[in-house]
């Protein structure tokens, strides 16, 4: 670089793969989580229905319902379609061939943004519609982490497709 030249370092091809590692990470915790729905000696996750009865706890699977193991299958694939991305992202980024496989990176984070967003919105209406529980019952920290692990894939996907390189080629 000569002296009237300029280097403008804009990180953010960075802090998008930092959302998407991130979101990956929410989504791992939210699938796995014990708590989707809770209320007063219940709770329910995406693979088992807990009640306690007395000093019992009775748990069964709840991949008898076909909501249920619809919800866990669309997150799931929004999963897996975000792990693919990420592996894209930093795969090209370390071989410096960023530029060519952003498009590609945004589209497959757009698709688990709307694979998560039908699991998250099916599942409270679902569980509203078909529940019989007569207690006070709220969503649980699992559904929170399912919203917040889809508004970082958002956010992922919105800064791979800035175009910021095409500022910096001409200071080349």
């Amino acid at each position: 670089m000569s002296v009237n030249e300029t280097y403008v370092f804009r990180p953010f091809k960075l802090i998008s793969l930092l959302c998407v590692f991130l979101a990956l990470g929410l989504d791992i915790v939210a699938l796995l989580s014990p708590a989707w729905v809770t209320a007063e000696r219940y709770s329910l996750s995406l693979w088992e229905s807990c009640r306690k009865v007395g000093a019992v706890l009775q748990c069964s699977s709840t991949l008898r319902s076909d909501w249920q193991v619809a919800t866990l299958v669309l997150l799931l694939a929004g999963a897996v379609v975000t792990l693919v991305a990420l592996l894209i992202a930093l795969i090209s980024l370390c071989n410096g061939t960023h530029r060519k496989h952003y498009r590609t990176v945004a589209i497959f984070l757009f698709t688990a943004v709307v694979l998560q967003s039908c699991a998250l919105v099916l599942y409270p209406i679902k569980f509203i519609d078909g529940t019989v529980l007569q207690t006070y019952h709220e969503f649980n920290w699992g559904y929170g982490l399912g919203w917040g692990a889809t508004i970082f894939m958002l956010g992922g996907g919105i800064l791979f497709c800035l175009r910021t390189d095409m500022y910096d080629d001409a200071l080349y």
